[in-house]
C-alpha cells in the first residue's frame, strides 16, 4: 500500500497532535487519536513522540504507519517579520 500524503493547512498558529490526527481522518475519535500517541505510534519531525497533545506547527512533518502528514501555515497569519521589506 502506498503511503497517504495528507497536506494540513494550520488554521491559527498551531494545533495539537491528537486533534490533527482526528482532522486528518487518521483517528476515528480524539480518545483513539491519544491512545496512538501513547502507544508510540506517531513521529513528529523524524522522532517519536509521546505527548498526546504536542503542538504542532507550519513546517512539522507528521508520520505514523501508512500516512504522513506535512502541516501547511495558515495563510490568513501575518508570516512576516516587522521590518523585512515585505
Amino acid at each position: 500500500m502506498p503511503l497517504q500524503q495528507i497536506t494540513f493547512p494550520l488554521r491559527g498558529e498551531f494545533i495539537t497532535l491528537d486533534r490533527l490526527l482526528k482532522a486528518c481522518g487518521l483517528a476515528e475519535s480524539g480518545g483513539r487519536a491519544k491512545t496512538m500517541v501513547a502507544e508510540g505510534m506517531v513521529q513528529v519531525d523524524g522522532r517519536d513522540e509521546l505527548r498526546k497533545t504536542a503542538k504542532i506547527r507550519a513546517g512539522q512533518v507528521v508520520s505514523l504507519h501508512g500516512a504522513r502528514i506535512t502541516v501547511l501555515p495558515d495563510p490568513d497569519l501575518d508570516q512576516t517579520a516587522p521590518g523585512n521589506g515585505d
